[in-house]
């Protein structure tokens, strides 16, 4: 199916469901995709090529745009009706758009093939523990101790890699957290699928054409302090806010939540030293607010199969040397990561870590179920 800037758009090719979930976006040939409740995730890498994630697989579509042109404008009125600009002056935008699709946008030439577009579909609902259970992204026996560590209060950070589901399980936690809590969020982008009494959102925003208007995550978190949270979450750590939100989760503001990238829950203190930097923030110092005002780590991975699973749980502990490190209390089993994905029932199994998880729960008069000690049987495959 071929489509043309400014006209319409043929059937052919296009593999439309009978039953939609959403109104068209107005995004030409690929309005059909957005609406289609199965796909997550629709790509367009040049006018040529356009493909779709769909239930975690990648697939090429046979969708085509008439020329770069075509493309070009479709991206530069979605990011104008989200009241972003984009032109050759700024070549690229991540919004909001009005469905709760997020677009993020390259123009040609900055994108060498042809402006590149990657459009995200929102969930309307966050998935609970238990169907992330199901799905195989959670095990029993991790679905359990995030239980835990939510109604402990423990501060949570969510690794992993793009396109891993850390968004996806920070909207599962927060839907966990029990009624009357309030909850301030923190977001470069609105993309969380949350709603729950309680909530309050704050979202960052760029510089306006004449470069004023600028509003930070970093002064959101200092914001968000003013407000009275029972629990503070940032979306996404990516820069120097890491430093105002550990300053918070060091001076009172417990059970905070958030996501940074990570390869593993070991790389973790590192990144976190790499991005506080960033605030002019020495190592020692950096080790000093880690260690006060974390507690746990969850690092997601997503399988070749596509399949998103959480590969294990850490806890944070001082290191001899005065470092932080995180120690590994539910870990998968080296025979399902060396294959990279575990097979019925295998699951992150107890590690060295556990007992020091253990106490700082009990400290807080939580306690885990037994069952956590042993093997943990994984959710069935999706």
């Amino acid at each position: 199916a071929t489509w043309e800037a400014g006209g319409g758009r043929e059937a052919a090719g296009l593999s439309v469901p009978e039953s939609v979930t959403a109104e068209p976006l107005g995004a030409g040939p690929l309005d059909p995709f957005l609406v289609d409740p199965h796909v997550t995730d629709v790509l367009v890498n040049a006018p040529d090529e356009v493909w779709v994630e769909r239930q975690g697989r990648l697939t090429r579509t046979s969708v085509t745009f008439a020329d770069e042109d075509a493309v070009r404008r479709l991206a530069v009125r979605l990011a104008a009706a989200a009241g972003r600009r984009l032109d050759s002056a700024m070549p690229f935008a991540d919004v909001l758009l009005g469905d709760g699709t997020r677009m993020h946008a390259v123009l040609a030439p900055t994108a060498v093939r042809g402006t590149c577009l990657s459009l995200r579909r929102p969930r309307r609902r966050p998935f609970t523990f238990d169907e992330l259970v199901l799905a195989g992204t959670l095990s029993p026996a991790v679905a359990a101790v995030l239980h835990a560590v939510l109604h402990a209060r423990l501060a949570v950070v969510v690794t992993g890699g793009t396109g891993t589901g850390k968004s996806t399980l920070l909207a599962a936690l927060l839907g966990a957290v029990r009624p009357g809590e309030r909850i301030v969020l923190v977001e470069d982008t609105a993309e969380l699928a949350v709603t729950r009494p309680g909530l309050v959102r704050l979202e960052a925003r760029p510089p306006n054409i004449e470069g004023a208007g600028e509003v930070t995550q970093r002064e959101l978190v200092r914001q968000a302090l003013r407000m009275r949270p029972d629990r503070l979450v940032v979306g996404e750590v990516r820069g120097p806010e890491v430093l105002d939100l550990l300053v918070a989760l060091n001076t009172g503001h417990e059970g905070g939540l958030s996501t940074v990238h990570a390869n593993d829950t070991g790389a973790l203190p590192t990144r976190l030293e790499a991005l506080a930097a960033l605030a002019g923030l020495s190592r020692a110092a950096v080790h000093s607010h880690v260690a006060a005002a974390l507690h746990a780590a969850v690092h997601l991975h997503r399988d070749a199969d596509g399949h998103r699973r959480v590969r294990a749980v850490g806890v944070f502990r001082r290191a001899r040397d005065g470092l932080v490190e995180v120690v590994p209390a539910l870990v998968a089993p080296p025979a399902a990561a060396r294959r990279g994905a575990p097979r019925r029932g295998e699951g992150p199994v107890a590690a060295e870590g556990l007992p020091l998880l253990r106490s700082l729960l009990d400290v807080r008069g939580v306690s885990l179920p037994a069952f956590v000690d042993a093997a943990a049987p994984a959710g069935r495959r999706p």
